[in-house]
């Protein structure tokens, strides 16, 4: 289990792979330094201006920046600044790597959110020091405020964090012009499993499902959460409706597979589950409670049909398919 003792190496072979770094910097020569440091156990990306740095925190939020100071134009003070103010990106850490190494000009920095100052010309061992410390630092944050958003019987995100989510992403989605995908999932005849095998066998349930849902995920970026009872609803950023739909019907099969025992089932007597999906596609309109409208309207229609089934339809026609 990841506790927040657990070192950096653990946490990303748990949950990270290749942490993602940004190095912000107008001279190429700085960034290619960056890169032999960190090129071998790191993701490098590498921005020359501050705009384009904002532009990738948006779209790729990185582990860490590595932030240059002096820049032409929008210099590091105010990069970090907006970062900081944006609740999509205040929590990347932000070291500031400078020539200028005077106490004004760090205790400036720090004001303004970064976590560290490292002078040019940089020392590998060093820089590569800090860069670890604060992404264990980063990284076990994110644990701590992941634990208030987990339910507590299932293991997977709550509804609170659910509806968090909804928002962060149905934004990001439209501000890059991408589809998302939402499916919502229910366990058929619950009520009845509970009456016949006792509310332990109902929690050992929702447990199963929950992580099954979860290994029917993608993408780092997919979730799945506990909507409530045993209702539980994912979150499929950037995946539009024929391969969001190709992944409702693999839960559908991976859920059934499970042959977790049920007297009352019609299928074949194992627990099944009916899933609604509703996908924003990159039409313009709409909004969060309308797609999560959307899939709840196609989860009934799933579960008047019989049950055990998957129902999907398009926000912008709200056909279904």
């Amino acid at each position: 289990m990841t506790t927040l003792d657990t070192p950096l190496d653990a946490l990303l072979d748990s949950s990270h792979g290749k942490p993602k770094l940004l190095v912000v910097d107008d001279q190429p020569i700085n960034i290619q330094v960056m890169h032999q440091v960190f090129g071998a156990d790191y993701q490098v990306f590498m921005a020359t201006h501050g705009e384009q740095a904002l532009s990738i925190c948006q779209a790729n939020p990185p582990d860490l920046v590595l932030l240059d100071v002096v820049m032409p134009g929008m210099d590091g003070f105010e990069v970090c600044s907006q970062l900081k103010a944006n609740p999509a990106t205040r929590n990347i850490p932000v070291i500031f790597v400078t020539a200028h190494s005077d106490a004004a000009q760090e205790t400036h920095g720090l004001s303004v959110g970064a976590v560290d100052f490292i002078s040019k010309p940089v020392n590998p061992a060093v820089v590569r020091a800090r860069v670890k410390t604060h992404l264990t630092l980063k990284f076990q944050s994110d644990l701590l405020r992941n634990l208030v958003f987990l339910d507590g019987l299932s293991g997977v995100f709550n509804r609170r964090y659910f509806d968090q989510q909804m928002g962060v992403e149905w934004a990001r989605a439209a501000r890059n012009n991408t589809p998302l995908s939402l499916i919502m999932v229910d366990v058929d005849h619950f009520k009845l499993f509970n009456d016949r095998y006792g509310h332990q066998a109902g929690d050992d349930c929702l447990r199963q499902i929950a992580q099954t849902l979860k290994s029917g995920l993608r993408r780092p970026s997919d979730l799945v959460a506990r909507y409530g009872g045993e209702e539980f609803a994912c979150i499929l950023p950037e995946t539009g409706f024929e391969d969001a739909l190709a992944i409702t019907q693999d839960m559908e099969r991976k859920v059934r597979a499970q042959k977790i025992p049920h007297e009352f089932s019609q299928f074949d007597g194992v627990v099944t589950a009916s899933l609604g999906l509703a996908t924003r596609t990159v039409q313009p309109g709409g909004d969060p409670v309308a797609l999560v409208g959307l899939a709840d309207a196609q989860l009934y229609q799933a579960k008047q049909a019989g049950r055990g089934r998957v129902c999907g339809a398009r926000l912008d026609t709200s056909t279904p398919e």
